[in-house]
């Protein structure tokens, strides 16, 4: 029993996988029992889903590469934001305010220039620099005497806002210790006060670690800080109380005498 199948040409793509087909479409009538031509079927079948899938694999490639792409333009970038913060930290515990300023500043510009390439799936490449960039603008607001920058102001997220507060502390430290080798007693106890200010408000969302990744650390290390500064703080007031009673009772004896 012979039967008579029309057949439309078939795309060039598959002509080329298919080594049998050109010879094959020349013909008008197929016989059923050929095996060339249950072959053919066999292979134009699996061609057209190949074809589909590979489409599907180039669109996911196309999607990869533009994700690595924009990975290592993070990498780069969000590295030299962090150097522009860590000089801007180092000139602001030198007293050079306007040099650390200008490193913000330019922390600040490259950060707004990052942001459009993490997107949402990208976003902890960018973290760790947006915690550098918070921590230098709160140290700067402290050397000023200025109110502390609000998130919306330095225009960074959430975690990384509150992380770099803790990391705040850790500077407050320094200025701490300087303040105390100066004598400078109200500093001292105003930044002191500041420290345990920082460290309670933070306190409160330690329950949420789960969610902000190294919180319960920072929250741990910001604390035993906090606890190093208050013993120094009040062995330098005894200290101080001590000279100043010693001074005292100096003068006493010497108009006793």
């Amino acid at each position: 029993m012979r039967m008579e199948v029309k057949m439309k040409r078939c795309p060039p793509q598959l002509e080329t996988r298919v080594p049998i087909f050109k010879n094959t479409l020349s013909r008008s009538n197929f016989d059923l029992d050929n095996k060339a031509f249950i072959e053919l079927l066999v292979n134009i079948i699996s061609t057209m889903m190949i074809t589909k899938v590979q489409a599907s694999l180039d669109d996911l490639y196309e999607q990869l590469k533009s994700i690595e792409e924009r990975r290592e333009k993070l990498i780069t970038g969000t590295r030299k934001v962090v150097l522009l913060c860590g000089k801007s930290i180092v000139a602001l515990h030198r007293n050079e305010i306007k040099e650390g300023e200008k490193q913000i500043e330019e922390a600040r510009l490259l950060l707004n220039e990052l942001r459009p390439y993490a997107k949402s799936d990208l976003q902890r490449y960018i973290n760790d620099a947006e915690q550098e960039f918070v921590e230098a603008s709160m140290l700067k607001s402290i050397c000023e005497g200025s109110p502390l920058p609000l998130r919306e102001e330095l225009n960074v997220s959430g975690p990384s806002y509150i992380t770099g507060i803790l990391d705040t502390i850790g500077e407050i430290k320094r200025l701490v210790y300087d303040r105390m080798r100066r004598s400078q007693v109200s500093d001292v106890i105003k930044l002191f006060g500041l420290m345990q200010e920082l460290y309670n408000a933070v306190y409160a969302l330690g329950v949420y670690d789960n969610l902000i990744p190294g919180l319960r650390r920072k929250l741990d290390i910001s604390k035993m800080i906090t606890e190093d500064v208050r013993a120094a703080v009040t062995e330098d007031s005894r200290r101080e109380l001590m000279i100043n009673a010693l001074a005292i009772l100096e003068k006493k004896l010497k108009n006793d005498l």
